[in-house]
């Protein structure tokens, strides 16, 4: 692999077949009693999130834990940058340490990339705008591969806000490149400009986007990113667009449900879905620790 991970669009298919593969492996050291392996002791990692982050951040920080890494968590409220201090001194001073992984999670996009340019540590995307997050799509394949046995063939629906979702960016590139039909349902608001030279179907109704599919992928409706003008209100939205049990009948019988979270639960999807049988919305978040422990593994050097 190489030295950084930044973006799904840049990895190749045998570095995510390795990095699913690799999960698979500390997915099963998850299972033991003892859970945390001496195999990364010794490295530091910083946690850099300059936007607020459950699943991510913890993901990440237990994924170091889990693998004996010296861990930093810095908050951005309580360092120099509100005082002024560029991100470009910000990253110096950190690697000044002596750091080897630094994961960044920026509300603008092409940050992680512009950081790679200079620094020495292994730089991790984490999120960056309306860009892409890497981790969160090689999770969903490892989800997807292990409930469905392989990804190549499948009909997969992405639904919602995709114009401001760096997730459905990364799975579009990941889920593609591993032989997925995918199928992208929003109004036409939600939808950015040139997807459609994208290797994706698209729909503006979400009755017939789902029909058959064995996969259905929910967005969630990102309001800090948005202005005004891109659906009227929350209730209208979900009665257009909102996954409901009754809705689902048009899928495939053994479809499953995944959203990257956090959800809005009666905007883009119903209690009733969300906690249903067909629902591995907690999988994946199991699945993003296996992940992220991987990720962190193959970059320091190591080989499976």
């Amino acid at each position: 692999m190489n030295k950084n991970l930044i973006s799904i669009r840049d990895t190749s298919t045998e570095d995510i077949d390795l990095i699913i593969k690799t999960a698979l492996s500390f997915k099963e050291v998850l299972g033991r009693d003892i859970k945390k392996v001496p195999t990364l002791r010794g490295k530091t990692a910083v946690n850099l999130f300059f936007e607020p982050s459950t699943r991510t951040k913890t993901s990440f920080e237990l994924a170091q834990k889990r693998l004996s890494t010296d861990v930093i968590n810095f908050t951005v409220p309580t360092s120099s940058v509100v005082k002024g201090e560029s991100l470009f001194d910000t990253i110096r001073t950190i690697e000044a340490y002596g750091v080897d992984f630094i994961i960044i999670r920026h509300a603008s996009s092409g940050v992680p990339y512009l950081v790679s340019r200079f620094a020495r540590a292994s730089i991790i995307n984490a999120g960056d705008g309306i860009n892409e997050h890497p981790t969160q799509a090689l999770l969903d394949a490892f989800t997807i591969i292990e409930k469905k046995g392989a990804i190549a063939g499948l009909k997969i629906a992405i639904i919602g806000d995709i114009f401001h979702s760096r997730v459905a960016k990364s799975n579009i590139y990941c889920l593609t490149r591993l032989g997925a039909k995918v199928r992208l349902i929003a109004p036409k608001t939600f939808l950015p400009k040139g997807i459609e030279n994208e290797d994706v179907e698209i729909y503006n109704d979400l009755n017939m986007g789902i029909s058959g599919v064995d996969v259905i992928m929910v967005l969630r409706i990102q309001k800090e990113r948005q202005g005004s003008g891109f659906f009227s209100t929350p209730e209208e939205y979900f009665r257009f667009w909102g996954l409901t049990r009754k809705k689902m009948a048009a899928a495939a019988p053994d479809v499953i449900v995944m959203h990257p979270g956090p959800m809005n639960r009666g905007i883009e999807i119903a209690s009733s879905v969300a906690d249903s049988e067909h629902s591995v919305i907690y999988d994946q978040v199991l699945n993003g620790l296996a992940i992220r422990m991987a990720v962190l593994y193959l970059l320091s050097g190591a080989r499976p």
